[in-house]
């Protein structure tokens, strides 16, 4: 009995040393990443510096792989207070299952056709109130007909609701083509420097798109805590343009856009590699999130839009499908 314990101990010891082994080398490598692209070029510093300090007081041994990507991404976010950091990981990667630029595109696409692209519930409300739930930014490429359809269907109405309480972000070319629906022309709105390249892009709205502009009405845009990344960029710019009202909650404060990379083949690591500048303000919302107009609850915000809309309608005598008498009614069973 006791040469086969002896051999349980020599076989643990070597298991705790490999995976410790395994642990330094995934750990060095994402030093290297945001060494080369994070848009910082001395945040690899307090990186290397985490990761040191937590190898040695043993944070990441016996964790399991999923456990270990995860403590990661809260670790990088808690540290460097970037919520665009993230490592997960891959169960079944294998490097022979790589796919090239244009396979994974059509993947993508056919995962992101099953939610819709996004575009949750589009419906008008009582009072003649286009009301859009849109859920994140898969490619402007795929996701222009179905844009297109939900743009026609509140053409007509008075005013719209755009709700991005559970937008976790997307594609930048979705969001520009999405602001486009609501700006008259062109429009200039951002600039977003990429450090490893060291270059600078410039992003416009169309001034063209497949469905109709929804120009010169009343938008309210719902957020919460959330609301993230590209559907914070679509209220910061629509805010900061004059276009639509923020009501809600602060939002995630997530502006960096963020490039991929695979670790060991094991691991996904997004790191935020640029930074995006507003053309107006020459900030973003990175850290500080949108600031809603009027702040309330997550979950009061869509009545809370509704209700005062229909009360400008009522002040303004705004002519819809229900009468006076019968819009103030309604604003009483919201207010219950």
């Amino acid at each position: 009995m006791k040469k086969i314990y002896v051999g349980l101990f020599f076989f643990t010891s070597l298991f705790s040393y490999a995976q410790k082994n395994d642990t330094s080398t995934v750990l060095t490598d994402i030093t290297e990443k945001v060494k080369d692209y994070y848009v910082d070029n001395e945040t690899y510093k307090k990186v290397n510096s985490l990761f040191q300090s937590e190898l040695k007081k043993g944070t990441f041994n016996e964790l399991n792989k999923k456990d270990f990507a995860a403590l990661l991404t809260q670790k990088l976010r808690t540290t460097i207070k970037d919520e665009h950091f993230f490592v997960k990981y891959l169960e079944n990667y294998t490097p022979e299952k790589q796919m090239s630029e244009k396979e994974r595109e059509k993947l993508n696409n056919e995962h992101n056709s099953l939610e819709n692209f996004g575009f949750e519930t589009v419906q008008r409300l009582p009072g003649n109130i286009g009301y859009i739930n849109f859920k994140g930014f898969a490619s402007p490429e795929a996701s222009e007909k179905t844009l297109a359809a939900a743009m026609n269907f509140v053409a007509n109405t008075h005013s719209l609701i755009i709700d991005l309480r559970e937008n976790g972000g997307g594609e930048n070319g979705m969001v520009l083509l999405f602001c486009s629906y609501f700006f008259d022309q062109k429009t200039d709105l951002y600039t977003t420097y990429f450090r490893h390249d060291n270059k600078k892009v410039l992003n416009s709205t169309q001034p063209e798109v497949s469905g109709q502009k929804y120009l010169h009405k009343k938008i309210y845009i719902l957020t919460s805590k959330k609301t993230f990344s590209a559907g914070e960029a679509v209220a910061y710019f629509l805010k900061q343009y004059k276009l639509a009202e923020i009501i809600g909650e602060k939002t995630g404060g997530a502006a960096n856009p963020v490039d991929p990379f695979i670790i060991q083949n094991q691991y996904l690591l997004l790191v935020p590699a640029g930074k995006i500048t507003s053309l107006i303000s020459k900030k973003n919302w990175e850290h500080t999130g949108v600031t809603p107009d009027q702040e309330v609850k997550s979950e009061d915000a869509l009545k809370t839009a509704h209700i005062k809309i229909l009360k400008n309608m009522v002040t303004t005598e705004t002519k819809t499908e229900l009468t006076i008498p019968e819009i103030k009614n309604l604003i009483y069973k919201l207010e219950q």
